[in-house]
Formats: C-alpha cells, structure tokens, sequence
C-alpha cells in the first residue's frame, strides 16, 4: 500500500502548491500591471517492475499568463500604461535590467523616478532623475518634459525618455519580486514602436471568478487524494488483521 499513499501524496502536494499559486493571484488583483501565474500539472509515469500502473503529479516550470489588463484613467502625470505589448526598463536589487508593466510612477525624495515599489524606473542613459519641476508630461513615446521650477509653461524642458522594450513573451521569465528577465540573461533592446497612454494605468491580469473557480477545483484535488490515502491505511490495515489471522 505505500506505493498507492506515496502517488496520492504526490497529489495532494502539487495541489496544495497550486492552492499557493491561485492565492497569491487572488492577493495581486488590485496590483498594477500584475500577470497571472499558471498552474501546469502533468503526470509522469513511474519506472519499475509490474505492469505500469503508478503515475505522479509534477509541477511543470511556473508560467505566467500574458493577457493584457485593463486600462483604468486616474488623471495623474506620473501615470502611465502601455499601450499593447511592451514593457518598462527598471532596476531590480542587483543594479540589472529588469521588466515590469507598474507604471505607478513617483519621484524620490533623490529626484529619481521610480515604480510604486521602489524600482528605479530606467532611461536613456540609466535610472531617471529629474530635477524640481512644476508640471511633468510624458508623450506616448515615454519622452519626459517638465517646466522647471520657477518657471512658465511656455518654458518646456526634455529631461529623458522612458526605455521601452518589447521582447518575446516566450523568452521572459517571472523573478521572485513579480519583475521579469529575459530568460537567457541579456538585456532587450530598446523598440520604438512600444507606445504608453499617460493618465492611466494598467490593471492586474487576474480573472476572479476564474481564480476563485480554480482554487475550488484544486481544494477537490486535494481532498480527493487525501481520501486515497485514508483508502490506502485503510487497506494497510485490512492486509495485517488477515495476515494475523492466518498465522
């Protein structure tokens, strides 16, 4: 019987991890610019003697779900969503390159531009830093002018451009701080043809009533091979009465 527990425990351990992975998309549906990550099982047969009967549950790698969110208006300059497929150039902890679609922009008390998470926002020539202003606009085409501080609107200033990269959604991959990489490790080129709508956001990608139907299915899962592992003791338990029996 510890062959049929240690299948049904293969089970229920994927399911509880896609029980984790559906929670936390549930937790980033008001993150801005949030992709979904997907849950992949597959079986894989065991290996051995007698007929091939046994099959685990594994996990395959973590993907993430590429579909776009919705744009919500807020109004505000240091807003920006992008327009189609594309993403923003930020700095992730180790000083590298890295991609996000959070265009909740702010301006540190350093004057540099940065995600609402505190990731340098990147420009032309490295992080963006902008000096004291009295009114910023960003183009479509991520150009950031400002009128100087102390200054009329007719004064108008190109400070930077937001770097804007657009690689295949297959060569990303999904880091443990929700920023994504390439997967071979280089660096994308700038794409001119990304464009960014000022004044809005992007919305995370999570479908609730999709979220919340999966992490009902997967709890069935669970429970489901929790029951075949009682069946299994249950079973264990039956073999040694009739085994003291017999002797």
């Amino acid at each position: 019987m510890d062959k049929l527990i240690y299948v049904a425990m293969s089970g229920a351990r994927e399911a509880m991890r896609a029980q984790a992975t559906t929670s936390h998309n549930l937790a980033n549906i008001s993150t801005t610019g949030f992709r979904a990550l997907r849950n992949v099982l597959d079986s894989a047969p065991i290996p051995g003697a007698g007929l091939p009967t046994r099959v685990n549950t594994v996990r395959q790698p973590e993907l993430w779900n590429s579909r776009q969110g919705q744009a919500q208006a807020t109004g505000r300059d240091l807003d920006v969503a992008i327009q189609g497929e594309g993403w923003l150039v930020v700095q992730d902890a180790e000083g590298n390159d890295a991609y996000t679609r959070n265009g909740n922009l702010r301006v540190n008390p350093n004057g540099i531009l940065e995600t609402s998470l505190g990731q340098p926002v990147r420009g032309n020539g490295g992080p963006i830093s902008l000096p004291p202003y009295e009114k910023l606009f960003i183009g479509g085409d991520g150009q950031i002018s400002i009128v100087p501080q102390g200054q009329t609107a007719e004064t108008l200033v190109q400070v930077d451009r937001l770097r804007l990269v657009n690689p295949p959604a297959k060569e990303l991959v999904r880091s443990g701080d929700g920023l994504f990489n390439l997967r071979d490790g280089s660096t994308a080129a700038p794409d001119s043809s990304v464009r960014v709508a000022s004044g809005q956001l992007e919305s995370s990608n999570v479908n609730p009533a999709e979220a919340l139907a999966e992490m009902i299915e997967m709890s069935r899962h669970y429970e489901m091979q929790v029951r075949a592992m009682n069946t299994a003791d249950e079973l264990d338990s039956a073999s040694s009465r009739l085994i003291r029996m017999n002797g």
